[in-house]
This record gives structure tokens, C-alpha cells and sequence, in this order.
């Protein structure tokens, strides 16, 4: 069957070092000992798509390495026909979680700076109800993506500027506080005359959703669940990829409503808060009974 999710984004072996605290510019930290496993933005909003039980295909690069081999096994559930090996190593994350369970990420991109669209690729963006993608891809490569995609949700991470012919093929963005203040400034409804609807994620606190046709320019605010933090590394991952697989629901893109985008947004609260309950990243990414066993806790 053909996918109704496709990610097209990013696939990296993280490195886990816990530390005390995340060390400040010119400091030296130790750490505990190092842990070794799958990740990256793209893998991780996959896997929590398929888990939140929507079909999902991938368009990643991986390298021929011991790395490319370890996240096909990870995207179990996520149908890799569009995956492509190069010759790049697979890229790699190296992330300090502190006792808090915030974090710091570096990433070497490797392989998914090689990433770009083929022929079949295009063809299954533009039957997929939803396509996802994010910046730790060569920005032609989101680009092309937007362009051939019925309803395209972006997930500006890492924060950078974005073009206004990017921005035009966007129909949800998903940012942080960070990632939204680096597009439009200060004022995030500025974020509404780029874009028709927009998610800003709040860690703890939730999220606000943004709608430029909401009776002019409308604000929902959705609160947080909240939780016990051990590690937020993948927290905003699986909010996107839970966000994207519960829209599919919906029975076009054109008929997206606000009420539709509000339930999405909870549930992806909720999927999010029991990520940040485990460590790691794919690994702590929930199932669609258990996402929906607390939607019911907290909102039924």
C-alpha cells in the first residue's frame, strides 16, 4: 500500500555522553560512560509516525558502514524503498544529556548532506497525504520535497534563515522559540505572513498553534503534560512525527481544520511528554496504544 506518511530527512548514530552539566564555551566536563545508538531528526520523526500507526516511507542516505546498518534495523516498521546508500560515512550525532535531562547536540551530517530526491521519491511525495521533512538536509533537497507534496509540515530544526520560495511550499511549520525568533524575529505572528499555520513548541509548557485564517490572526494554546524528565532528546522529534501520522486521519489536505490541528497537537503533546520519561532516541520513542492509553488519561 502506498505510504501516507513520507519523512524526508536525516538518519545519525548517536553518541550519548550523560554529564553533570552541559560544560559552557572553553570548559572541560566529564562524563559517564557513552552510549551508542540510532537517531537523527529524520529517523526519529519516522519511527514515531509508524508507531503512531500511520503507513510511513523514508527518503534517507545512509552510508555502506557499520552506522547504516544499525538505523536500517531501527526503522523497523518504516518502509525504506526510497533509502539510498552512499559513499559518505553515516552521519553522527554527539549529544550531552544533562542530570536535568536537557540536552546539547553536534552533528557531523555525513551521508545526509549526499541526500537528494529520484524520480521514485517524487512520485511518492506526491501521493503521500503528509510529507515531513527538517534542515539536517541540503535545503535543495527540502525544497524539491515541499514542491512536489500535496501538504508539506516543515520542522525548522536547526534554527537557520529560510527563504521566502521555501516558506511559500510550507503549509505547517513546526518550531521552538529559537527556531521561530530565527525566521520572523520577536513577534511570532510575524511567523503568519510567511506561512498559513504554524506549531510553536514550548518543551514542558506545550505548544501554540498559529492559524492565519482564525478570525484574522488566531492563537490556540495547548498546554503541556506534565512529566518526570530523564531525556529530551527526541522529544520534538516524535511530537512531529505523531503530529504528521495523526493528520493523515483527516480525509484531504485541503479540509485541515483547527479543531483537526488542535487534536493533533494534544496528541503529540502527549506522545512527546512519555519520550522524555526515556533515555535515548529512537528508543524512547512510544507506541500508538500507549499514546493513546494517556490521550484518555488526560483529555477524555
Amino acid at each position: 500500500m502506498e505510504p501516507e506518511v513520507v519523512v524526508v530527512g536525516s538518519a545519525n548514530v548517536d553518541l550519548v555522553l550523560p554529564v553533570q552539566r552541559i560544560p559552557r564555551p572553553g570548559e572541560t566536563v566529564l562524563a559517564g560512560a557513552m552510549t551508542r545508538g540510532p537517531g537523527g531528526k529524520g529517523a526519529n520523526q519516522a519511527v514515531a509516525s509508524a508507531r503512531a500507526g500511520a503507513r510511513t516511507a523514508m527518503v534517507v542516505a545512509l552510508g555502506d558502514d557499520e552506522g547504516g546498518a544499525l538505523l536500517r534495523a531501527a526503522l523497523k516498521g518504516v518502509d525504506l524503498t526510497l533509502a539510498t546508500t552512499s559513499e559518505a560515512p553515516t552521519g553522527t550525532a554527539i549529544i550531552t544529556v544533562e542530570e536535568s535531562g536537557e540536552n546539547s547536540i553536534v552533528v557531523a551530517p555525513g551521508a545526509n548532506g549526499e541526500l537528494t530526491l529520484s524520480a521514485d521519491a517524487v512520485a511518492a511525495i506526491g501521493q503521500a497525504k503528509i510529507v515531513l521533512s527538517q534542515l539536517e538536509i541540503p535545503f535543495s533537497t527540502v525544497q524539491a520535497a515541499a514542491a512536489a507534496s500535496a501538504y508539506f509540515i516543515l520542522n525548522a530544526a536547526p534554527a537557520a534563515e529560510l527563504s521566502d520560495e521555501l516558506l511559500a511550499e510550507v503549509d505547517l511549520l513546526v518550531v521552538n522559540e529559537t527556531e521561530a525568533e530565527a525566521i520572523a524575529g520577536p513577534d511570532r505572528f510575524a511567523l503568519l505572513k510567511k506561512v498559513p499555520a504554524v506549531v510553536v513548541t514550548l518543551g514542558g509548557a506545550g505548544a501554540v498553534i498559529l492559524i492565519r485564517d482564525l478570525n484574522g490572526d488566531g492563537e490556540i494554546a495547548v498546554p503541556g503534560v506534565p512529566v518526570e524528565v530523564v531525556d529530551t532528546t527526541a522529544a520534538g522529534d516524535t511530537f512531529c512525527g505523531v503530529l504528521a501520522a495523526t493528520l493523515t486521519a483527516v480525509s484531504g489536505s485541503d479540509s485541515i481544520t483547527a479543531s483537526d490541528l488542535t487534536n493533533a497537537v494534544r496528541r503529540a503533546n502527549v506522545a512527546a511528554s512519555l519520550s522524555v520519561q526515556a533515555a535515548g532516541a529512537i528508543s524512547s520513542v512510544p507506541h500508538g496504544d500507549a499514546i493513546d492509553a494517556r490521550y484518555a488519561e488526560v483529555y477524555l
